[in-house]
């Protein structure tokens, strides 16, 4: 893939202000060597400004730097669908999607970057060999695992990795994969779209990541996200038989 290609990352934010204006230096200087790319901010109303450091950034001189500014908070499906339009709108080859909170290292966007050039989807994978998980609890390591196997067991999912959120998909796959039909929200979201890739022939391919939990803030997974889940693999494991 040729550095010129045009390539969108997508940030949903909620209370990141501690984060953001680190986590986009970090990815400007990551991608310096295949860049630039463009980054998309979808912040949920933040209270705590989240959205004012991002135009602070604008107004100093990144002209690669875009924010939408919702101003409530929608959910996390719906800031990946805006970043997925947002991309298609603007003539985007590419879009990342990845947390704000560094717990996806920018360091690994090269990697995915080039495994993209023979791929539709490209998952940065915890549980493949190579990748791993640093700072969790055991009981959420559990959890995680647990989920992921579940997945895979129910929708035969192909993927080590079916809930990372740090992907790169071809913009033009998305135009196929019928994202007017998807009824997760939150990181169920992250299932059903890998599902519907899958559906749809999607040459998909992982590269390991090293996750370590959030550095600042508060963590944003509640019990309402984990039901929602495991509502999701229901009707999806439904579907399936249809």
């Amino acid at each position: 893939m040729s550095a010129e290609s045009h390539t969108l990352i997508c940030l949903p934010t909620f209370n990141e202000a501690e984060n953001i204006a680190d986590l986009i230096a970090a990815l400007r200087r990551a991608t310096q060597t295949v860049g630039p790319f463009d980054i998309l901010v979808v912040d949920d109303g933040s209270p705590d400004g989240t959205a004012d450091i991002v135009r602070g950034l604008q107004a100093g001189g990144d002209a690669h730097l875009h924010l939408l500014d919702r101003g409530r908070k929608l959910g996390l499906g719906t800031a990946y669908r805006a970043g997925f339009d947002h991309a298609a709108r603007h003539g985007h080859t590419h879009v990342f999607t990845m947390d704000a909170d560094f717990s996806h290292s920018p360091e690994h966007v090269p990697h995915l970057w080039r495994a993209a050039a023979s791929a539709d989807v490209v998952i940065g994978s915890r549980y493949m060999p190579g990748g791993g998980v640093a700072n969790w609890p055991w009981h959420r390591r559990l959890l995680s695992s647990a989920a992921n196997a579940l997945a895979r067991w129910m929708l035969r999912l192909r993927a080590h990795d079916c809930t990372s959120g740090f992907r790169c998909y071809r913009v033009d796959l998305l135009a196929r994969v019928g994202l007017d039909d998807i009824r997760s929200e939150g990181y169920s979201y992250l299932t059903e779209m890998l599902w519907r890739c899958q559906r749809h022939g999607a040459r998909i391919q992982e590269v390991p990541i090293k996750f370590v939990d959030r550095r600042a803030g508060q963590s944003k997974i509640s019990k309402r996200e984990i039901w929602r889940a495991v509502l999701t693999l229901l009707r999806l494991r439904f579907a399936r038989r249809r």
